[in-house]
C-alpha cells in the first residue's frame, strides 16, 4: 500500500475553524481600535480648528471668527498671500472636509455665529456612528473640546456648551 502525502480533509477543516475563531476574536478589537484612533484624530482636528479660529480673529478683528471652515484653509498657491477667504491656518484637507468626504471617519464643520461673527461652533460628527466613530465632538470660543456620546450632530454653540468636556 502507498502512503499518501499531505493533509486530510478533517485536518484542513480544523485549521480553517481555528483561523475563523481567531478572526472572530480579533476583528471586533481591530474595529474598536480604529474607532478610537478616528476619535483621537477628530479631537486633535477640533483643537486645530479652535487654535486657527483664535488666530483668525486676531488677524482679522473687524471680521470676527471665520464664516466657514473653508476660510481657515487655502491651497498652497493661495497661501502665498493669506486673506480673509484663505487664511491658510489649517491644512486644505481639513478645511474642505476631505473634499466633502470627511477626514479620518468624521465630517468637520466650523461656522461663525452671532452678531459680527463673534461666536463660532466647530463640530466633528462620525460619518457612520458605531463604525467610524462613536462620539461627536465640538468646540466654541472657550476652546474646550466637548463630546456627545450618542454621536449625533451638534446644532450650534449653545448646544455644544451643554455637553461634557473631553478629559
Amino acid at each position: 500500500m502507498r502512503r499518501q502525502k499531505g493533509f486530510s480533509l478533517i485536518e484542513l477543516l480544523i485549521v480553517v475553524a481555528i483561523i475563523l475563531i481567531i478572526a472572530a476574536i480579533a476583528i471586533p478589537n481591530l474595529l474598536r481600535a480604529r474607532m478610537a484612533a478616528n476619535e483621537s484624530a477628530a479631537v486633535s482636528s477640533i483643537r486645530t480648528i479652535a487654535t486657527a479660529e483664535v488666530s483668525y480673529i486676531t488677524s482679522y478683528p473687524t471680521v470676527g471668527y471665520a464664516a466657514a471652515l473653508t476660510n481657515l484653509g487655502g491651497t498652497s498657491s493661495a497661501c502665498t498671500a493669506p486673506s480673509q477667504g484663505n487664511a491658510c491656518l489649517v491644512d486644505d484637507v481639513l478645511a474642505t472636509n476631505g473634499g466633502g468626504n470627511g477626514k479620518a471617519g468624521y465630517n468637520f464643520k466650523a461656522d461663525a455665529e452671532g452678531s459680527n461673527n463673534m461666536q463660532y461652533a466647530a463640530t466633528a460628527v462620525p460619518i457612520t456612528v458605531g463604525s467610524t466613530g462613536q462620539r461627536s465632538f465640538c468646540s466654541v470660543p472657550d476652546s474646550v473640546v466637548r463630546y456627545n456620546s450618542g454621536g449625533g450632530a451638534i446644532a450650534n454653540a449653545a448646544a455644544c456648551l451643554a455637553l461634557s468636556a473631553v478629559n
